[in-house]
């Protein structure tokens, strides 16, 4: 059969972010909470097993009997732009790889469709520009993307065929790549490239109103099932990620197959049950005051945790993961039996560790960003747990992967307790609490940095989920954004303000 190339490189950017925070190079290198950057047949074991993309597609493709030939994979946890630096040489490995690899029939690449570097607005797009120039015209070259991905004209171009995830929580991403390689299957059997189509949707949808799990998006997903099949080869809807200031932000609807017109009609009946829905697509959240004052009230007669979503420090999107607003609400309002995760300090982690459990050190904890609003949480905490970070996942979007988050440490002030780690990571997997001890059902309420993903293993538990705004880099309400980039006409959210243009 055909013999297929591999690679992918990962970063969602948040433009927003401090400076201080960029992706450099020794982040994709150590990947994070993700597996470290591998090359060549280390990347089998690397994404083993995994929820992940490129483990789908490895797994479908060789059960369809290709050779599959694995250049370069990697992952750094969403932050600021991604380095020059970074992207010239990550890039430049993975081309001479390519280059090294001898003949190919085919190149697939896992990629996340929202990169921002410091040289490209689109990184990805330049990352598909460079595949297309080092292979031909002729070669198919397909992409997995993420349901965020902010899809453009150099990365449609440039592709034979865009997959995007359909799920937010992302518990499809090893799907998806089986769904890719299955196409690119199809694909090198016909040497002919199918026809596509594209449309962009005119306004901004925030993150957490993007959610697979909840109205519009979970019907919607629903439709593009149904519109898909037959001369529809492969039919796509990515909200975008809200957080990153460029000219193609927004959601999108594509698609490919075989017949133009059945394309083009699937896309444009898909994108107009989005826009017909834009009301829909609106969000509603809490202060972190009223969020706890009200988890408090329903965790009094409740039989589960209610949950509170620190949307706007949610490292996955690109957070500092350090704002302490959340917290500073829960302490001054005397909430028992509850913890927050993850806070993201090292030094905290580290003086943890030296004291000992057991021990009571007064830290002035987090908000070291310069987040406006924020500032360092200043207590006397006592040391319940230390942890070295090193736990399994079990939940659904994380099965398989091994957490590898360094020192880790539980502490506690009045009737709340914070996880604090050396390491960046969202707070999605039930692993990141119960490695220092806490039973998360036994809680009364939680607090977790993220935005959605922890829905996919926490949200069964949950009495109920709250989604709290405190200060954060990761802004709910993208009308008071400071888009400069972002083309003219675009909704700042649905039913918002309109974008001048940048």
């Amino acid at each position: 059969m055909a013999r297929i190339a591999v690679g992918g490189i990962h970063h969602e950017t948040n433009t927003f972010a401090p400076a201080s925070h960029k992706a450099d190079l020794d982040d994709y290198l150590k990947g994070g909470a993700y597996p470290a950057l591998s090359r060549g047949p280390v990347m089998f074991d690397a994404v083993d097993g995994m929820n992940l993309t490129v483990s789908g597609f490895f797994d479908e493709a060789r059960a369809r009997g290709h050779e599959v030939v694995p250049l370069l994979w990697c992952h750094a946890t969403p932050s600021a732009h991604t380095t020059e630096r970074a992207f010239e040489t990550i890039a430049g490995w993975l081309f001479d790889d390519l280059a090294a690899a001898g003949p190919v029939d085919a190149l697939f690449l896992d990629l996340h469709g929202a990169m921002v570097t410091e040289h490209f607005d689109d990184g990805d797009g330049e990352l598909l520009r460079r595949a297309r120039a080092a292979v031909g015209d002729r070669m198919a070259v397909v992409s997995s993307v993420d349901f965020h991905a902010i899809v453009t004209p150099a990365m449609m171009e440039n592709a034979t065929a865009l997959h995007a995830l359909r799920t937010y929580p992302h518990v499809d991403r090893a799907e998806t790549g089986r769904r890719a390689a299955r196409h690119l299957h199809d694909l090198v059997r016909d040497d002919r490239a199918p026809f596509r189509a594209w449309r962009k949707i005119p306004f901004i949808i925030s993150a957490p109103c993007q959610c697979t799990l909840a109205e519009p998006t979970r019907s919607i997903m629903a439709i593009l099932d149904d519109l898909e099949g037959g001369d529809v080869e492969s039919l796509s809807f990515t909200p975008g990620f809200p957080s990153a200031d460029v000219h193609d932000l927004g959601p999108t609807v594509f698609g490919y197959g075989r017949d133009r017109a059945a394309v083009e009609a699937a896309v444009a009946a898909l994108a107009e049950e989005v826009e017909g829905r834009e009301a829909e697509f609106a969000g509603a959240w809490l202060s972190a005051e009223d969020g706890v004052r009200r988890a408090m009230q329903t965790a009094a007669r409740a039989s589960g945790p209610v949950i509170l979503a620190d949307t706007q420090d949610n490292p996955g999107g690109g957070g500092t993961s350090d704002t302490t607003g959340l917290l500073k609400a829960l302490v001054e309002q005397g909430a028992t039996d509850a913890v927050l995760a993850m806070m993201f300090d090292g030094d905290a982690a580290r003086r943890a560790h030296e004291a000992g459990e057991g021990a009571e050190i007064e830290l002035a904890l987090g908000g070291r960003s310069g987040i406006p609003g924020d500032a360092p949480f200043p207590a006397r905490f006592t040391v319940e747990r230390l942890g070295d970070g090193n736990f399994e996942s079990h939940g659904p979007m994380m099965a398989g992967m091994t957490y590898h988050l360094g020192p880790m440490a539980l502490l506690g002030t009045g009737g709340v307790r914070v996880v604090v780690s050396g390491t960046k990571a969202q707070a999605l997997d039930q692993g990141i609490l119960r490695h220092l001890g806490v039973d998360p059902a036994a809680q009364k309420i939680i607090g977790l940095k993220s935005s959605v993903h922890f829905r996919a293993d926490f949200a069964e538990m949950a009495s109920d989920i709250l989604v709290v705004l405190a200060p954060g880099t990761v802004i709910a309400d993208t009308s008071l954004k400071d888009y400069r980039k972002l083309r003219p006409g675009v909704r700042l959210a649905p039913l918002g303000p309109v974008s001048g243009g940048g």
